[in-house]
């Protein structure tokens, strides 16, 4: 308690003290200085982009979601008309519910897996004849359907509520042809008939160990597969998972809030030990059958990774990745009674990456499959018989996903990092050329480029952004001509950021090398006012973990402006095993982490003790998830080079991880101990000697509370100070404003304590 309200004064007296800071520079400047509270307050200081954008059927019409002007965290749903080139609200969220912020566990469990911070109308499906829009907000779903031009204002919405007030509907979707809707209440698969409200159960009832049409708790967080059920285009069949957890493991813990404490059973399949059973049956809406595909029988041990119906609706296909990772099947399952058939298998000898770009042409007889065989992830022609037709990208660049394919030109278009690891363009590739050359690139600007294309392919949203511009929307045509701003955002007078940009430190782009002499790709953001022969204090930003990538060419974070602000310097460093840089930067990191990724982020910390304007005895590190475990392991194994850390929800043993992520990197405990032991943070623990700070949520089912909790143990047998602030009834995010602004300051007062 007395280090709490330690921790609180000192707060206190950091805010007094930058707000005069920020007071004085007002008078002698006339510049504005970011404070962490405007950081976290309205009107947001990107602005408010349009979010989920989503063509209509027809491509006449753009759906996006909007923050409520009022409630900042709730969104509505706007429309945006193309031809006329109007904005306008189609229905705010607290017209629907009086509680737009209310949902199920099940929908924050799922929200939690799916990073979604906003709430309100968080998803939305226009109906396969652009007339209707499906809503779920608040565990309900709502129809809505527009006036007969979205644009006139004389005509009101309809509003038909589909599900009955006892029911918390998640994964909702229409039927391919708009006859139904379905979604999953209570472990259990729904469909109801729009045109006669029928509601029909369609899976068996959930139990305590058995759930249908969801998606297992890997495969949500570590898959990236967020449903468990796949209508079929015909609307005759759907695929769904049975779900079995009660070999599972149960992690029994508490989950302390504010006004009360939670005793929770969650079973967690920790690495190395028994996976939920996932099996796929395929109902038949016609009788109401469903036969079971036994996939654990036939496969043994796995999971079950993707699932797609060819448009032909006569098979569907299955993807099945073995348990150590290091092989992916496509297999073709027909409807009728017939076995699979393996269509094609990856192999690996580190791991395979799974990925959503599988897309089968409208004729059924050939599809598009992502492989990363050559060592950089491109584009290959097959044929369903499993036969190659020809490889469709190459080169020593990888491609990000595909965005849209036109059966009728023959050209598919992609996001892919072709010019620069550092940033994502948008290129068009030929399908029919027998030798394929160098794909165009149709996006211009340099910067990070996310796209979204209509139906027919005639059009395609870009969302865009720079290190020196903030996030724009713009909508294009189909050789990538510019045909209109849906959010341009130019910084004038009257943006938000405007009086701050006076105070504004861009940052530098630059290189170095690792041990094994691959490129290691660095931001640097330095003080705003920068005096000659004065050194400063540094922060490293780190993450580290496998795929991710934090030095882009894009919009950055407003943490490190904040900082930068403050007389910090700021350095991000993509260290090896990091994303986008293909196989062989990446797969350095198996069954060693915290090796490599520590290695490169020492370079880094060396790099940054040559530069003059360094103080070399005053850098700090901050990172949260595998970025706290980095800033554990840097802080305990190279006090040298780092004087303060800043752990967030770290992992410390990655025993106490699941199986899909640690596996895939680290093999099991059981036969690579010695691999485990190296990369777990207890086991340098007793080396503490520079000032820690740790903060973990205490209801945090991904990265378990029982991380820190064996950490601070080790760090009091030792008898060895730090800090630490948990959160009660936080998660791995930690959302909230209020949360967000304290954790901040928290972070920012420990710095300013230690390095300042």
């Amino acid at each position: 308690m007395r280090a709490l309200a330690l921790s609180f004064v000192l707060s206190l007296l950091l805010v007094t003290e930058v707000t005069a800071q920020s007071t004085a520079s007002n008078e002698n400047f006339g510049r504005a200085q970011l404070s962490i509270e405007r950081i976290f307050s309205a009107p947001d200081l990107t602005t408010a982009a349009p979010a989920n954008l989503q063509f209509s059927p027809d491509g006449a019409h753009i759906a996006y979601l909007r923050p409520s002007p009022d409630l900042p965290q709730v969104n509505d749903l706007w429309v945006y008309d193309v031809r006329q080139q109007e904005h306008r609200l189609l229905v705010a969220s607290s017209a629907l519910v009086a509680d737009p912020t209310q949902m199920s566990a099940a929908e924050r469990a799922r929200r939690e897996r799916m990073r979604i911070r906003k709430s309100g109308i968080v998803d939305y499906q226009w109906s396969p004849s652009g007339e209707q829009l499906l809503i779920p907000i608040a565990g309900q779903l709502y129809l809505v359907t527009p006036p007969a031009a979205v644009a006139e204002q004389s005509a009101g919405l309809q509003v038909r509520q589909l599900t009955r007030e006892t029911m918390n509907a998640t994964d909702a979707r229409f039927s391919p042809q708009g006859n139904f809707v379905s979604f999953v209440h209570d472990g259990a698969l729904y469909s109801i008939e729009l045109a006669g409200s029928e509601l029909r159960q369609i899976s068996g009832s959930a139990s305590a160990t058995l759930s249908y049409g969801v998606a297992e708790f890997v495969a949500q967080e570590e898959m990236k597969r967020m449903t468990g059920y796949w209508w079929s285009p015909d609307e005759a069949s759907i695929a769904f998972t049975r779900v079995d957890t009660s070999g599972v493991d149960i992690d029994a813990r508490t989950e302390v809030y504010a006004d009360r404490t939670e005793l929770v059973q969650q079973r967690y399949p920790f690495t190395g030990s028994v996976n939920a059973e996932v099996d796929l049956g395929l109902y038949d809406r016609a009788t109401g059958d469903v036969r079971w595909l036994g996939l654990p029988e036939r496969h043994r041990e796995g999971y079950l990774a993707r699932v797609n119906w060819l448009p032909d609706s006569s098979q569907v296909s299955y993807q099945w990745q073995t348990r150590n990772q290091q092989q992916l099947t496509l297999y073709l399952q027909p409807r009728s009674t017939k076995d699979a058939t393996a269509v094609l298998t990856e192999t690996s000898t580190s791991w395979i990456n799974l990925h959503h770009d599988l897309v089968f042409l409208d004729d059924s007889r050939h599809f598009i499959w992502a492989s990363e065989r050559s060592g950089f992830k491109h584009l290959y022609l097959y044929r369903t018989d499993g036969s190659l037709i020809r490889q469709l990208t190459s080169g020593d660049w990888q491609v990000d996903s595909i965005s849209a394919v036109d059966d009728t030109t023959g050209f598919i278009y992609f996001t892919g990092r072709k010019s620069s690891p550092l940033e994502r363009h948008l290129y068009r590739a030929s399908m029919t050329t027998a030798s394929p050359g160098q794909p165009v690139q149709l996006s211009q600007r340099k910067g990070m480029h996310t796209v979204t294309f209509a139906g027919d392919q005639r059009s395609y949203i870009d969302s865009f952004s720079s290190s020196t511009q903030p996030p724009q929307v713009s909508l294009h045509g189909p050789t990538g001509e510019r045909v209109a701003w849906l959010h341009q955002n130019i910084i004038d007078e009257k943006h938000p950021l405007s009086s701050y940009l006076a105070n504004w430190s861009y940052p530098e782009f630059g290189q170095l090398r690792s041990s094994d002499n691959q490129t290691l790709y660095y931001q640097l953001t330095k003080p705003t006012h920068m005096v000659d022969n004065q050194t400063y204090p540094v922060i490293v930003m780190v993450y580290g973990g496998p795929r991710a990538q934090r030095v882009t060419n894009s919009w950055g974070d407003y943490f490190s402006q904040y900082l930068a602000q403050r007389g910090f310097v700021v350095f991000k460093l993509d260290n090896r095993g990091s994303g986008n840089r293909g196989k062989a930067f990446e797969q350095v990191i198996y069954r060693n982490l915290a090796q490599a990724e520590v290695q490169d982020q020492v370079i880094g910390a060396e790099f940054l003790q040559s530069l003059p304007y360094v103080d070399d005895d005053r850098i700090g590190v901050f990172g949260h998830s595998y970025g706290g475990y980095m800033a554990l392991h840097l802080i305990l194994r190279h006090p040298q080079h780092f004087q303060a850390a800043v752990a967030g929800a770290p992992v410390t043993d990655w025993r106490l991880y699941d199986t899909h992520y640690t596996e895939r990197y680290m093999g099991t405990p059981q036969d690579n101990p010695e691999g485990y032991r190296a990369a777990d943070v207890l086991t340098y623990a007793e080396q503490l000697k520079q000032p820690l700070l740790i903060y973990h949520g205490m209801a945090d089912d991904n990265v378990l509370y029982t991380h820190t909790a064996k950490l601070s143990y080790a760090l009091q047998q030792a008898m060895l100070p730090f800090e630490l602030m948990a959160y009660p009834g936080k998660q791995h995010g930690l959302r909230g404003r209020e949360t967000s602004i304290h954790r901040y300051r928290l972070i920012a007062d420990f710095f300013a304590r230690q390095l300042q």
